[in-house]
């Protein structure tokens, strides 16, 4: 136990040692730096003023425009948090299969995938999280929603779910790169699958809602911990399996890591 805790508090101020580093090569180059910023946050911003416009003139069977609105802005949060780390998952197969960069990875005397997941932040995407939660407050507000404190830590404990499902479907997919190399990887289709997350799974067939919950299971990063965040009943009880769902998510990606490690053969370059 007593080494398990040391190795936790090593790789814990590694990562800030990571991220602090990364920071001030992120901002001594500042026109770049804004211009990133500036752009992820116009496309957050036109993203939700569509979804805006969009949602004002269509009515979803059972959903209010305040609750479409919400869970879509509930997203954001889980969504920025995973794409803090999404482009170290979907560049690995090209950057550190393809161009033999693992082996450096393998050399040094700290968990290889920590050094992977950890290599680049996307320090725009807080804003993505910081819009989504802004949007959630603002949405709570209108429905008149009253939340105790165990709804607040329900939020920030779902959100951090979320992130970690994410993260872990695209690290799942990641770890095919030690099997088949290939410099785009299996990412885009997943990729695009995101958005049905983001809307009510009721209004999809039952054949797309089992797929996105128990293949897939970007439902439970999104949609049925917002469900619960609006009281609505009818989801509850899948909405208690968010944590479980994450940790199984989790322990999946973290076992097919270790193989694909194993699998592994160096560039010898």
């Amino acid at each position: 136990m007593r080494r398990i805790l040391s190795n936790a508090r090593l790789h814990a101020s590694l990562l800030g040692d990571y991220f602090v580093q990364y920071l001030k090569v992120r901002v001594s180059y500042r026109g770049d730096f804004l211009i990133s910023l500036a752009t992820s946050t116009a496309a957050t911003v036109f993203a939700f003023a569509f979804v805006l416009v969009l949602f004002r003139r269509v009515n979803l069977p059972g959903w209010t425009f305040e609750e479409v609105v919400f869970l879509y802005g509930f997203s954001l949060i889980p969504f920025g948090l995973f794409n803090i780390l999404s482009l170290n998952l979907y560049e690995f197969g090209n950057t550190q299969i393809m161009e033999g960069k693992f082996d450096r990875v393998l050399l040094r005397p700290v968990s290889s995938l920590f050094q992977v997941l950890f290599e680049n932040f996307r320090l725009e995407s807080f804003f993505e999280a910081f819009t989504g939660l802004g949007i959630v407050i603002w949405m709570a507000v209108r429905i008149h929603a009253h939340w105790h404190v165990a709804d607040v830590l329900l939020l920030a404990l779902f959100s951090v779910c979320g992130g970690i499902i994410y993260v872990s479907v695209f690290l799942l997919l990641s770890t095919f790169s030690f099997w088949f190399e290939d410099r785009v990887g299996v990412h885009p289709p997943f990729w695009n699958l995101l958005a049905f997350g983001r809307y009510p799974m009721s209004i999809y067939s039952g054949y797309i809602q089992f797929f996105l919950s128990w293949i897939v299971p970007f439902g439970f990063a999104t949609f049925y911990p917002g469900a619960r965040l609006l009281a609505r009943g009818e989801f509850s009880h899948l909405a208690l399996l968010v944590p479980t769902v994450a940790a199984a998510c989790a322990l999946v990606a973290g076992f097919a890591w270790t193989q694909g490690v194993r699998h592994y053969s160096s560039t010898g370059s």
